[in-house]
């Protein structure tokens, strides 16, 4: 799907990074807050202006959709008008918001949304663009853990309906990796490179051992 390399010294705050994104991929990305994972997010994404820094490969014409740390919805559009913005037909809205549970929401503000409720919203403009690669900044973050596992559940049930749909989801928790991801990166150093990139199988005790190992590498990431 993606091939990714970024020139050691060539960006300000990534080092040489090489690795790739294929179907399927669930990734979870972790690391000490501050070192760069949402600016890779961002290369990724296209949205860095030091894109010149990064060599990318794309295999087949790639449909991204990012779901930013802030929903982004525009607050003087309904949550109708901002997904028909993104190419939505207007029958099919009720649909979209209805695979993220906001049936009868098509006409509130965004300001009339609780916090939850616009990261869901947000999620379903993401899925408008029918995306091959979903990427996710922090997307339970400021969250209470109830509203957090309901929208942790309906990621997970929404990858699992589109298996070859890849995922990279920015995270502090290694509890995210356990529920959502088949493959771990973990970010640090300066400037930051991938310090692990490996597979992640939850039901064979791969999760603790890199628990371990991260815990050896004796970095800050929050591991519940």
């Amino acid at each position: 799907m993606l091939d990714l390399r970024i020139v050691a010294d060539a960006h300000p705050v990534l080092g040489a990074i090489e690795t790739s994104v294929n179907e399927g991929d669930r990734i979870c990305l972790l690391g000490p807050s501050g070192i760069g994972k949402t600016t890779l997010l961002n290369l990724i994404a296209g949205l860095d202006a030091s894109q010149a820094a990064m060599d990318q490969r794309i295999l087949k014409p790639l449909r991204i959709g990012y779901l930013f740390q802030e929903h982004r919805l525009l607050p003087w559009r309904t949550l109708r008008q901002n997904l028909m913005l993104v190419g939505v037909r207007a029958p099919d809205v009720t649909e979209i918001l209805s695979r993220v549970g906001l049936e009868g929401c098509a006409d509130l503000l965004p300001d009339q949304l609780s916090l939850g409720m616009a990261r869901r919203a947000a999620l379903a403009r993401c899925l408008a663009v029918d995306p091959d690669l979903l990427l996710l900044d922090e997307p339970f973050a400021s969250l209470d853990p109830d509203r957090a596992e309901e929208l942790q559940s309906l990621i997970a049930a929404l990858l699992d309906a589109r298996p070859a749909m890849a995922m990279i989801c920015v995270t502090h928790e290694m509890r995210d990796a356990h529920r959502l991801a088949n493959r771990v990166w973990y970010l640090d150093g300066r400037p930051a490179r991938l310090q692990y990139d490996a597979p992640l199988n939850r039901d064979d005790g791969d999760a603790a051992r890199l628990v371990a190992g991260l815990r050896r590498l004796g970095r800050s990431c929050r591991l519940g």
